[in-house]
């Protein structure tokens, strides 16, 4: 009974009179918001605690920045001619000019979206392909491994480049031909990587029990298996787009592209064509050559420094800020 008129009387106080042991708000479990900013710290963390990793993604965040703003800060328009006709680098034109006058340094700049919004949005398609048809087969054995493991070993022995070229000339010309056609040849030798994982996974204790406790096949590949595989995945698309960013150039390069749209592909064709090696005009193929190697330079180290963090005997120096939190998921 005293328990009763106590709890009636703390229905009738007043919030500021609540003594300070009953709380106002109660902390939600599980949230979602948490969780998230808890993932943001650890993906910051993960760039700052090994030093490839942050110098490889400080150069890839310029070149992102570059593109998205790179167009609002050009001087000239891309495409315009003028009677300035190949001169050298200068306060006017600060990379020099093409054969019919053209801006170099309003060409990089628009070509620098182009060139990484494609290399980025193909490599991640190609990983995404890779990712489902790899997990797909693996988790579920059977006849839908065999059709998928046949399917990939077929793609596999087929030389992605030159089906590429051939399968370029018998569509319209354009960026979308060329990200289909990169998709269609690249993503088998990952989805067999992650075929191999899956296999080995599936018969784990988690899986088992996410199995009996009545989980969906879905949810168990996407949600159980799946973040165990992140660190592969992370690898497999840095070096996905790489390989997307250089055959995405050759291409275009030989003129299998989309040349009157500006890339740095298409700049090397209209250097090519004009004959500006033997020339001596180094200011047309230079800038978007650079571009490339250093953006190819920047996700190589990265990839390795994924490599470091994930494979603890890849390390050549443990560093004291590597949160504990990888150093566990490394060892485990």
């Amino acid at each position: 009974m005293s328990l009763g008129k106590d709890l009636k009387h703390v229905a009738t106080l007043e919030p500021e009179t609540i003594p300070s042991t009953f709380p106002k708000k109660f902390p939600r479990r599980d949230s979602r918001l948490a969780r998230l900013g808890e993932n943001l710290r650890l993906v910051w963390r993960v760039l700052t605690s090994n030093r490839k990793v942050a110098i490889g993604s400080s150069i890839v965040a310029f070149f992102l920045l570059v593109a998205i703003f790179g167009p609002l800060l050009a001087p000239y328009d891309p495409t315009a001619t003028s009677r300035l006709s190949e001169t050298p680098p200068s306060a006017a034109h600060w990379l020099g000019t093409t054969a019919t006058g053209q801006d170099i340094f309003s060409q990089l700049l628009y070509g620098t979206r182009s060139s990484v919004f494609w290399g980025f949005l193909t490599g991640l398609l190609v990983t995404l392909v890779s990712v489902v048809v790899g997990l797909v087969s693996g988790y579920f054995g059977g006849i839908i491994d065999e059709i998928l493991s046949l399917v990939t070993n077929v793609f596999l022995v087929i030389p992605a480049l030159p089906l590429a070229i051939v399968a370029v000339g018998y569509f319209p010309k354009g960026p979308l031909t060329i990200a289909l056609v990169i998709i269609l040849t690249n993503w088998s030798f990952n989805a067999r990587l992650l075929r191999a994982q899956t296999l080995s996974m599936r018969s784990r204790e988690f899986v088992t029990a996410a199995r009996a406790s009545g989980e969906s096949a879905w949810r168990i590949i996407f949600f159980e298996i799946f973040p165990n595989e992140i660190g592969i995945v992370a690898a497999a698309f840095v070096s996905t787009v790489i390989f997307v960013l250089l055959a995405w150039t050759a291409l275009e390069f030989l003129g299998l592209g989309d040349i009157n749209t500006v890339s740095w592909g298409s700049m090397l064709y209209w250097a090519q064509q004009s004959d500006s090696i033997f020339s001596g005009l180094w200011w047309w193929f230079a800038p978007p050559g650079c571009c490339i190697a250093l953006l190819g330079a920047a996700l190589a180290l990265i990839n390795f420094g994924i490599d470091e963090i994930a494979d603890p005997r890849l390390r050549s120096e443990i560093s004291e800020h590597v949160p504990k939190e990888l150093k566990e998921k490394a060892v485990t």
